[in-house]
């Protein structure tokens, strides 16, 4: 059994966050409940950043920090116990466990907190909190009141700033107990994948195959990180495809992009391969240059490396190979740099990976200068091209023959930066033609 995350590690995670804050005051909401239809509602998912500093997994609470405060630094308000409420909806971990259990300084009920926010407020120059939640309202009336307060005394906050930029970096490298669940959510998410390779077959449904991932999924104690694509013939053009509801044929492709969250850490899969035989001529010619393509962009995830440079040597293979096939023609350079690629590969190489599958952390520090890879950071790597029935050429370019039609092909993994180079998360996935 993977262990979770201790409360040390949280308590450090928090001691870091308020080191970065100095003598502001962070307000940090939980998630708010999602209805499904009328009054029923989505299985409750606490949002990544309140989780990643408190561990708390409930609805209806509100952390705020306070590092310039004298007794109280880490503070929750939560809701209290409520038994008539508990039998209708579970338990609750209430106000004294807040503390007992999760080590808060000290926990109020929720309903209290326009009465007791103000105090961690008083010697606060900025509030750090991300408007467009539940308590707008309150927060810019504290703030209101810290500017009154500021001409008078000196004291008092004078701006809310987004709180994210500061997580984010927080966030972005991954500790050691973080990447061991990692690497339980792609070992499960793994074993998925080939899983469904060995029961894809002419006359099932790509449902059918969505359901066995699934289902090993929630054996391991997990669930679907997003909503599985099992993409078959030229549903495998479509990125983000989920109705997940055609009889898959003989010689089809079968494009499925399924990823595995376990305790809240989450892994991105995809792999393309043919259904009930081999890939056809075309088919073939697509996936190796595909294929080619990542090994190009996983050699580029290095330390120190900037993180545009696997998606460059990705598109230099991809556009290279689509002159190959006379997909594109004219001279590789220019086709780079006016991105003639972009009806066949319209997506980047990659995205960061954690808490959230499309995590948080930029990418580029400005247009011209990029965001550099450092040890314990992961990211996806997911070159892919896709020639579907309605993609045009740009103009210039030749016009697309029907036999090239309805094949997308895309291979993802997940790949850790170390010290030294990279650890392919999802390595266990076979991704040669035939493997």
């Amino acid at each position: 059994m993977i262990e979770r995350i201790s409360p040390a590690e949280y308590r450090d995670r928090r001691d870091r966050y308020m080191a970065m804050l100095g003598r502001s005051t962070a307000i940090l909401s939980s998630a708010p409940p999602a209805i499904m239809h009328n009054t029923v509602e989505y299985p409750f998912r606490q949002d990544s950043s309140f989780l990643y500093l408190s561990g708390w997994a409930e609805e209806g609470a509100v952390m705020v920090l306070a590092p310039h405060h004298e007794e109280h630094r880490f503070i929750l308000f939560v809701r209290p116990k409520d038994w008539e409420q508990e039998v209708w909806s579970g338990y609750r971990w209430g106000v004294e466990q807040a503390q007992e259990i999760f080590g808060a300084d000290v926990a109020y009920p929720i309903a209290e907190l326009p009465e007791k926010l103000p105090q961690y407020l008083l010697k606060a120059e900025t509030i750090h909190y991300r408007l467009g939640q539940k308590h707008d309202n309150l927060i810019i009336k504290m703030l209101h009141q810290g500017l009154r307060q500021y001409q008078k005394t000196g004291l008092g906050p004078t701006a809310i700033v987004d709180p994210m930029p500061t997580l984010s970096r927080l966030r972005q490298v991954k500790s050691p107990a973080e990447l061991e669940i990692m690497r339980y959510s792609a070992q499960i998410a793994s074993k998925a994948h080939n899983h469904a390779r060995e029961i894809a077959a002419p006359g099932r449904y790509e449902y059918e195959i969505a359901a066995e991932i699934e289902h090993i999924f929630r054996l391991a104690g997990g669930g679907p990180a997003y909503p599985s694509i099992v993409a078959s013939g030229a549903n495998s053009c479509i990125l983000h495809y989920i109705a997940n509801n055609r009889q898959m044929q003989a010689g089809d492709v079968l494009l499925i992009d399924a990823g595995c969250a376990y305790d809240y850490y989450n892994s991105d899969i995809t792999r393309t391969f043919p259904v009930g035989g081999q890939f056809r001529g075309e088919q073939r010619a697509i996936y190796e240059i595909v294929l080619a393509a990542q090994e190009a962009a996983i050699a580029q995830v290095q330390p120190g490396n900037a993180y545009h440079q696997f998606h460059e040597a990705a598109v230099q293979v991809i556009t290279e190979g689509l002159v190959s096939l006379g997909l594109l023609q004219g001279d590789l350079e220019e086709l780079v740099k006016e991105q003639k690629y972009k009806p066949f590969f319209m997506h980047g190489t990659g995205h960061w990976l954690g808490l959230d599958v499309h995590d948080v952390g930029i990418y580029r520090r400005s247009a011209e200068e990029g965001e550099i890879l450092q040890a314990g950071e992961v990211t996806t790597v997911e070159p892919g091209i896709y020639i579907g029935p309605e993609t045009k050429p740009l103009e210039g370019q030749p016009e697309i023959a029907d036999r090239w039609r309805g094949i997308g092909i895309r291979i993802e993994d997940d790949v850790l930066v170390t010290s030294t180079g990279h650890e392919i998360l999802t390595a266990a996935v076979p991704k040669t033609p035939d493997p």
